[in-house]
């Protein structure tokens, strides 16, 4: 197995393998999803060295974590040791999947958390994060009390989520902030503005997240794919009608640069982010173990200041067409704002 220098999780946050496992579409949110292949990628990602495993607990109402439960307790010992688990959590939802909004107030961080422990079967989180930012419970309350479960040792160490620079300083003026966790990709370049910057300068890392934009850079997207009502994507704008046409345009200027180096689409929108500092640790959304081994090689692809200007000329910044997230959902990003 090749060995790849660890990344840091900010100046506070503990050592982790270069890319981490997301695990949100083992739980239906991207098509169905087979549960005996979705552990056995959780393992292969751990033997190859992976050890941040990211979650939620409104991840399938709770069936991701009773996943990632599973897949730790029946992984080899010395592998489940290594394992990190991050957790978002404050997602309100329904028996039909609808969305509520977010719940910060601190008697609610603990409750929830209380319940994230039992389905993991852990005694402790390793990131402890608000999925969204509440607008009603200043920010100060919500991280002040993942920072008392911190001090009583049910939690180790507190992140963000899609929050914008702000918001960040007023959490880590509260407590220690080991990251956020973002979407960062080649079209997906809204955190370079203000939130990058600012992260740097108070020392907290990057887990960022739709690294293929839902599989947008995946190289494996058709023209006219559908998608069931419940997939993320079939309500996604970049992947409607005329958008998503002129995003796959993006997708095979991207794909003539892959071919040239002789790797994947995949591969080198994962290296570009990669590339975009130490302090980033890109998450990876495999369900299966062969789209798992695809983005580990990306490890392996070396981008030199030709490949990046070549790869930046064909996706440049704000390329893509259609926002990230349906107009409801935009409107709960605090980062966007």
């Amino acid at each position: 197995m090749t060995t790849h220098t660890p990344r840091t999780l900010g100046t506070t946050g503990p050592q982790v393998f270069p890319l981490g496992l997301g695990c949100m579409g083992m739980s239906g949110a991207y098509g169905e999803a087979d549960r005996a292949e979705s552990i056995a990628t959780v393992h292969a990602a751990l033997e190859a060295g992976v050890t941040l495993l990211d979650t939620g607990d409104f991840y399938g109402m709770g069936h991701n974590e009773l996943l990632v439960s599973e897949a730790l307790r029946t992984a080899p010992a010395a592998l489940r040791e290594n394992a990190l688990v991050s957790v978002k959590f404050g997602a309100l939802r329904g028996p039909d999947g609808d969305w509520y909004g977010f719940d910060g107030r601190p008697a609610a961080v603990k409750n929830f958390a209380a319940y994230s422990l039992q389905r993991l079967g852990v005694d402790h989180i390793d990131v402890y994060r608000p999925a969204r930012l509440d607008p009603d419970v200043p920010i100060e309350e919500t991280v002040g009390a993942i920072a008392e479960l911190v001090e009583k040792g049910y939690v180790r160490h507190i992140g963000l989520s899609e929050v914008g620079a702000d918001t960040i300083r007023r959490a880590a003026a509260t407590a220690p902030i080991a990251d956020l966790q973002i979407e960062y990709a080649l079209i997906s370049r809204g955190p370079e503005r203000e939130i990058l910057p600012t992260l740097r300068e108070l020392g907290i890392a990057v887990t960022a997240y739709g690294v293929l934009s839902r599989g947008l850079l995946s190289g494996h997207v058709t023209p006219g794919q559908q998608y069931a009502a419940n997939d993320f994507r079939a309500h996604s704008p970049r992947f409607q009608g005329d958008n998503l046409q002129q995003n796959l345009q993006l997708v095979e200027a991207l794909r003539k640069i892959a071919e040239q180096k002789g790797v994947s689409v995949a591969q080198i929108a994962i290296a570009w982010v990669l590339s975009r500092g130490e302090d980033i640790v890109p998450l990876i959304g495999a369900k299966t173990r062969a789209r798992l081994d695809e983005a580990l090689g990306a490890l392996d692809v070396t981008l030199d200041a030709a490949d990046l200007a070549a790869v930046e000329a064909a996706v440049p910044a704000d390329a893509a067409v259609g926002e990230r997230y349906a107009p409801a959902q935009m409107a709960m990003l605090d980062s966007e704002r």
